[in-house]
């Protein structure tokens, strides 16, 4: 099947065709047919199957043949993230450019009174982040009253950062007759239930098994000990030839002191979290989808769902606590058909979160020795970590027996009722 046979028009097909596609994903020829017909969808897929084209595609199909009015958007793409949101815009920018559709951006870490113009003016699609969604309407500074779509993109990530609720606030303040257009990599039950309060009949499209990982990605496990995994993944840099990579960090802290020594180690690498300023993140970002940066030391907030082409590899310096976002990590590369290698360092602490992980993909990773083995749990053993609790408990406990005998009395009975309260030292002011 081509894009001529989804039923869109010529402009929004010369645009397609300028940016070199001919042919649909999977995710796009089973979404766009139901989302020109005015159905609700909940789609089920990974990143990086062309989702997001998925439902703007047919969103500049609908809403070519109106116009926004001042503070009135026509369409709402609820983002958990501004990289994403930011991401959303531009394909707006791009299949849109022969249209005359307006849109606003409201993300934050950056000025609401430029916002606030734009909306002013009219907005046909409105793309957003919850918070600063509903800090705006509750200044009086949009109406919901007229939209016609709602996209909640990434919801399993809206999960996971807590903004369920948020939506379900912004639900209610919607017209209730309107078009709802759901994505999610995964279908946990808290997302199934808001998709039975908030969609009507949907029709679900899959492009494959939301647990499962592409297969055009290559998966290894490497065990190492805690203070070994800086060096192993240089020595795994070195070796793989790496042209462009996502490192995986759990901790906001961890990416900023890793990305620290690589940049020492002589490594072109620079973090990402959702603690730096908003400028410095798109300018970090732009660099990395440019080519600029060779290595992104991220967390999955701030990485989730953004877009760059051709990166070669993956790594997960942390086993991820949810086995969801080794999916979504490990999505990053290995797209468009191309192939892409995924690499995990894992400690002895980590026995717990590989399991899920493993027990979540279907399959086991190979595992390659890179000279930094973990060492093995040591168990019935003076010198195993389980033995030191109790050497610090045993001095816990012979404490107050050496101040016991620290505070035998000193005074006279009569002083001790004189001075009760501040045991041997009493304030000369008091005696």
């Amino acid at each position: 099947m081509n894009f001529e046979e989804l039923g869109l028009s010529a402009p929004i097909l010369d645009a397609i065709k300028d940016c070199g596609y001919d042919t649909p994903t999977p995710i796009q020829e089973k979404a766009i047919p139901h989302i020109l017909m005015a159905r609700d969808i909940v789609g089920l897929a990974q990143t990086g199957t062309g989702k997001t084209a998925g439902f703007t595609l047919p969103m500049i199909e609908i809403l070519a043949g109106g116009r926004a009015k001042a503070r009135m958007p026509r369409s709402l793409i609820l983002s958990p993230t501004r990289e994403l949101a930011a991401q959303i815009a531009e394909n707006f920018d791009t299949y849109g450019k022969n249209s005359k559709l307006t849109k606003a951006l409201l993300v934050g870490g950056s000025s609401m009174g430029e916002q606030i113009k734009i909306l002013d003016r009219g907005a046909d699609v409105l793309i957003a982040t919850p918070g600063r969604l509903i800090d705006l309407f509750e200044r009086g500074k949009i109406l919901l009253t007229d939209i016609k779509i709602l996209v909640i993109d990434e919801a399993d990530r809206m999960l996971d950062m807590g903004f369920i609720p948020d939506i379900e606030k912004i639900c209610s303040k919607l017209p209730p007759i309107r078009q709802t257009l759901l994505f999610s990599a995964t279908m946990a039950p808290e997302i199934r239930k808001l998709t039975e309060k908030f969609l009507s009949n949907p029709k679900e499209v899959a492009v494959s098994s939301p647990a499962s990982t592409a297969v055009t990605v290559k998966q290894f496990q490497v065990n190492v000990s805690p203070k070994a995994k800086n060096s192993v993944l240089a020595k795994i840099i070195k070796q793989e030839k790496v042209e462009t990579a996502f490192i995986f960090c759990n901790r906001k802290r961890d990416v900023d002191s890793l990305s620290k020594w690589l940049q020492d180690k002589g490594y072109d690498a620079r973090p990402l979290h959702g603690d730096m300023a908003q400028v410095s993140r798109t300018k970090t970002l732009q660099e990395f989808k440019d080519g600029k940066i060779p290595l992104l030391v991220c967390s999955d907030v701030a990485a989730r769902g953004i877009d760059v082409s051709a990166v070669s590899h993956v790594f997960n310096y942390d086993v991820p606590v949810a086995p969801d976002d080794y999916i979504h990590r490990i999505g990053r590369t290995g797209r468009a058909g191309e192939t892409g290698r995924a690499w995990m360092l894992v400690t002895k602490y980590d026995d717990k979160q590989l399991s899920a992980v493993i027990k979540r993909i279907g399959k086991d990773i190979e595992i390659v020795d890179m000279g930094g083995e973990r060492s093995k749990p040591q168990s019935n053993s003076q010198s195993s970590p389980q033995s030191k609790p109790t050497a610090i408990k045993e001095k816990a406990q012979s404490t107050p027996r050496r101040d016991a005998q620290k505070k035998k009395p000193h005074h006279a009975p009569d002083d001790r009722v004189k001075h009760a309260g501040f045991g041997d030292d009493v304030p000369a002011f008091f005696k």
